[in-house]
């Protein structure tokens, strides 16, 4: 009789488990460096609030570094697909750095919002593979914002003031600290992020007919 596969028959497949497994790890193990940073960061307790054992964990990344750069590229891959796709539109920058303020707000709801500023201040000044991976995230994230910002400038949808990539710095610090401010509190949050970085970019006040969260 021929043999059927796990996935015919309704049950996750190998692949499958496993990627669910690490998908649970690298979300508690970054609530875990949002609350407590690296030098903190248990690797026990993480496997515990993803509900595998430690065994598990040690079986998908070899240590608390290898954890570590995988919860980067897990902020990374999934910050872009649900946030930072915005970036690519430069047909309406002021409307995609708006929208990009409101999905991250939505985003740091999983209570990750301290992940990368923890780390980058924590590796700052040292020549470490985890800080070097947060710079390189924190340089593509300016450089598309500056990027929209000068598309706003040549528009005039966006007014003069600090050249682009120290004005994306202080847009990208602004949301983050609000973020951070705002942990748990979700009824305002993206209300208040959109408030935030209007303010941050020099754009007229939000008006009655803006969309609310």
């Amino acid at each position: 009789m021929p043999s059927v596969a796990a996935s015919e028959l309704g049950r996750p497949t190998q692949a499958a488990r496993r990627a669910r497994t690490r998908g649970a790890l690298l979300e508690a193990a970054a609530r875990g460096l949002s609350r407590d940073g690296y030098a903190n960061l248990l690797l026990e307790q993480v496997a515990r609030e993803a509900g595998y054992t430690r065994g598990a964990l040690y079986h998908l990344f070899a240590n608390k570094e290898d954890l570590a750069l995988a919860v980067v590229g897990w902020v990374e891959e999934t910050w872009f697909a649900e946030v930072g796709h915005f970036l690519a539109d430069d047909t309406d920058p002021v409307g995609a750095l708006v929208a990009l303020a409101r999905e991250h707000a939505v985003y740091c709801r999983r209570d990750v919002a301290r992940v990368m500023m923890n780390l980058a201040v924590e590796f700052n000044g040292q020549d470490h593979p985890v800080g070097r991976a947060v710079e390189s995230v924190g340089r593509r994230i300016v450089a598309d914002c500056a990027r929209l910002i000068s598309a706003g400038r040549r528009s005039g949808a966006i007014p003069p003031g600090p050249r682009p990539r120290l004005l994306a710095a202080a847009f990208l610090g602004a949301l983050d600290g609000l973020m951070i401010h705002l942990s748990g509190q979700t009824r305002f949050d993206v209300l208040l992020a959109e408030r935030v970085v209007r303010g941050v970019l020099g754009l007229p006040p939000m008006t009655a007919s803006t969309r609310s969260p």
